[in-house]
């Protein structure tokens, strides 16, 4: 709201009744806020990163001298906690990220360990594990365990419960790949191929989308029809079915 005239123009009106307020002096502030994604990636390369000057003698010093950078663990430490510090004063905001590791039964005892250490940080990201093996030996160890995962991580994850896909499933799946590769499928042929799918597998339908769309341009057909896909399993086999004829 407006605080009153500028005491310097008082002495111009005589029946204003206004008040008249003494100007203020000074520099203006402006106070702008700035969002900034960063990673910890980022922050522990910033900082790992050699600094030298910009003269002449500096740059051949570092062309001779080079120098190799590396993420220590004091540094990690070190930046982790003024991390912590911006968190709790406000200043920063911690978005945890999403880290996938797919067949980790591949992984050793020292992997494993590794992954139990990260995963007591504060700054620890989501780690989704996905393997199908079933109980098998956990490597580096003697030791069998359920998914080749030791059982003190194991106690510490979340199993989701998974299941095969039904064939409508398959079906709809197929469908939308189709679609990605620009093939037209009838509905005899997405129903035909989401049951050969409850009996073979998911990729080997989607791998039959090509051969079937060739042989139904080479007898002059733009829609991939339930024949078109049978000629194709025909012509290409499924692994169970071969490892049966072996």
């Amino acid at each position: 709201s407006t605080g009153g005239r500028c005491d310097a123009y008082a002495a111009e009106f005589d029946l204003e009744a206004e008040a008249y307020v003494p100007l203020p002096k000074g520099d203006v502030h402006k106070r702008r806020e700035v969002v900034q994604d960063v990673t910890l990636h980022d922050l522990d390369a910033a900082n790992a990163a050699p600094e030298g000057g910009s003269d002449l003698m500096s740059m051949m010093n570092q062309m001779l001298r080079r120098r190799r950078t590396e993420v220590t663990d004091k540094l990690r430490a070190e930046i982790n906690k003024t991390v912590n510090g911006y968190i709790e004063q406000g200043i920063a905001e911690l978005v945890p990220g999403v880290l996938f590791i797919d067949e980790v039964h591949m992984l050793d005892m020292e992997c494993f360990t590794y992954l139990s250490r990260a995963l007591e940080s504060a700054l620890a990201p989501i780690v989704i594990l996905a393997t199908n093996r079933g109980e098998c030996v956990v490597r580096g160890a003697d030791e069998r365990a359920p998914h080749g995962i030791p059982r003190d991580l194991l106690e510490r994850l979340t199993v989701i419960r998974v299941r095969p896909y039904t064939a409508a499933e398959m079906s709809a799946i197929v469908s939308a790949r189709a679609a990605i590769e620009s093939v037209q499928l009838s509905e005899a042929a997405v129903a035909a191929a989401g049951e050969l799918g409850t009996r073979t597998s998911l990729r080997f339908v989607c791998q039959l989308l090509s051969p079937a769309r060739i042989l139904a341009a080479a007898g002059g057909a733009t829609t991939v029809d339930k024949a078109h896909l049978d000629e194709a399993t025909a012509l290409f086999a499924h692994w169970s079915e071969t490892a049966k004829e072996n």
